[in-house]
């Protein structure tokens, strides 16, 4: 359909995510949403066809295209990393330990998180 989709189990809790890249398959994703095909708790929208490996600010060669190895040293560099998720990085975890406090803390809701109760989808509750 042009995006990727998952649920991810986060203690017990569903949460349903998808991943569109091009601003085509955004516009598919989007008309299904509003259309009520599908459902998602959180979006993510990469305007570059490809993702932002192949996005602005790359080197370009005429006539040569490399985002495809540009995403294979990615995906690489990925694997091979210490730290491949935010909450193992140390200094999210400092940020947490000497300002946050806790993740859902009072402060780290405010500033790091979004007010899903403040606006609704498009045709939300016509279902």
């Amino acid at each position: 359909d042009g995006w990727k989709e998952a649920v991810a189990d986060i203690d017990g809790t569903k949460v349903r995510v998808a991943v569109a890249h091009g601003l085509g398959n955004a516009a598919r994703l989007l008309d299904a949403i509003r259309d009520g095909r599908v459902s998602y708790d959180f979006v993510e929208v990469m305007a570059c066809p490809g993702g932002c490996v192949g996005g602005g600010g790359q080197p370009i060669h005429d006539g040569c295209e490399l985002a495809a190895e540009r995403g294979q040293v990615l995906w690489g560099l990925d694997a091979a990393a210490d730290i491949r998720f935010s909450h193992e990085n140390p200094d999210v975890q400092a940020c947490y330990r000497e300002f946050l406090g806790e993740p859902l803390s009072s402060l780290a809701e405010d500033l790091l998180h979004t007010d899903h109760h403040a606006w609704t989808m498009p045709n939300e509750g016509t279902c």
